[in-house]
């Protein structure tokens, strides 16, 4: 295992690169299921949770082909199976992707509950009450999803909550049903857009990505395309907030600035200057953070997944602020980690109230999932003192090279290896 040890204090400044976006990568992938040929993937991030869902296609039979660090070549003519290895899959989140596809190509999938960050009751209902609504039926045993159907059949589904992930994974399923398929209160984020043009570019006939209701016209196939990933904004956002928390003056390039709107607009309300160009955004804070209440929400609000990273930012703004987390239940787990390095922050269910403090102090800390492990960084830059962060495994799913990225930002961050105990080699 590794650990990252950061001394703080050290403004950033400069350009960093954003990678392609984790959410439409996990999805897009499995959606190559679906094709009669050879798909090529640009701006493909380098994560582990990437690098899992390429292992699991590599493992159903598809040929896959690297030519560069950014780029993939799927051939997935020769899946000849419809079972997932549970021991790859169960260990992220994107996997139940792979329910849609599997049944969209053969009619017949069998997944393991997903796995991933732990942070509260993750149902799959709603993709179950999608396959269901087109013909699909299925059964729960030992952990593994079991879905089948004698044929696939368009219809008109409701979502009871505008779930991302059901939203993406009847679209997998239906793109080759019979008929046509309508889903309404769809999920609107830039990753379910990038997932339809992706299945349109190989010959789906989708319209109405973006707005609640999505319509799929069944095709019979699909065939190979090239396509290149949108930018990750949750990528983008944490650098915006690690560039505010520290005083810093940072480029963030590559980015589509409209995605990242619900981002800037909290940060200039908190006094931070957001300047916006073409595909790359500019950052910079002089003066003191004021207080803000913050609500998370479904796109185009205010993105979960940037609530522990500005809970970081808050917890050095004056005044008190308010985080209303209104989207997964257990999100502030990271905040036990946070009050280690000084944060003043309670927790009441879905609200946590946060205190302005004068500055982090370093500490030993752990990252508990994903995005908490990026606050974790960005409060480890701005602390006073050398802070050491286990389980980055966490880190690394979501993000590429931030270490390199932030050591070219001129952050003190560095990767120590942590040597196994004797008793766990021995094991």
């Amino acid at each position: 295992m590794d650990k990252f040890v950061i001394s703080g204090g050290h403004n950033l400044n400069g350009e960093v690169e954003i990678s392609g976006a984790k959410n439409a990568a996990i999805a897009i992938l499995p959606a190559t299921i679906l094709s009669d040929g050879v798909c090529r993937i640009e701006n493909i991030p380098n994560i582990t949770d990437v690098n899992s869902m390429t292992r699991i296609l590599y493992d159903l039979g598809a040929k896959i082909r690297i030519p560069n660090k950014a780029s993939i070549e799927i051939d997935p003519t020769p899946i000849n199976t419809y079972i997932a290895s549970e021991e790859l899959a169960r260990h992220m989140r994107g996997s139940y992707y792979l329910m849609g596809a599997l049944l969209g190509r053969f009619h017949h999938a069998v997944v393991t509950m997903p796995g991933g960050c732990d942070f509260g009751v993750r149902p799959i209902d709603q993709h179950l009450k999608g396959f269901a609504a087109l013909g699909a039926k299925y059964r729960i045993e030992g952990g593994m999803v079991d879905i089948y159907a004698d044929k696939l059949v368009g219809n008109s589904i409701y979502l009871d909550v505008a779930s991302v992930g059901a939203t993406a994974n009847i679209m997998l399923a239906a793109v080759r049903a019979e008929g046509n398929t309508i889903i309404e209160n769809a999920a609107k984020e830039p990753h379910i857009v990038d997932l339809a043009n992706f299945l349109n570019s190989m010959g789906a006939d989708i319209r109405g990505a973006g707005t609640d209701v999505i319509k799929i016209f069944g095709v019979s196939k699909l065939n190979g395309t090239n396509y290149s990933i949108i930018p990750d904004q949750i990528e983008a956002g944490t650098y915006m907030v690690a560039a505010a928390a520290t005083c810093g003056n940072v480029l963030v390039r590559n980015v589509i600035p409209k995605h990242l709107e619900s981002i800037s607009a909290k940060l200039e309300e908190m006094g931070v200057t957001v300047e916006e160009y073409d595909d790359s955004i500019r950052v910079c804070r002089n003066g003191k953070l004021h207080k803000c209440n913050i609500k998370t929400m479904p796109h185009p609000g205010f993105p979960t997944d940037m609530q522990p990273q500005i809970a970081v930012l808050l917890s050095l703004a004056e005044g008190t602020s308010i985080i209303n987390e209104s989207v997964w239940d257990n999100r502030f787990r990271y905040v036990e980690e946070l009050k280690r390095m000084g944060a003043q922050i309670s927790v009441d269910g879905k609200l946590a109230i946060v205190e302005g403090i004068d500055h982090f102090d370093a500490a030993p800390v752990k990252a508990t999932d994903l995005r908490a492990g990026a606050a974790l960084v960005i409060a480890g830059l701005c602390a006073r003192g050398v802070t050491q962060i286990e389980n980055i495994q966490q880190i690394e799913r979501g993000y590429e090279n931030i270490e390199g990225k932030l050591r070219k930002l001129g952050a003190d961050i560095r990767r120590v290896h942590i040597p196994e105990p004797e008793a766990a080699q021995a094991i």
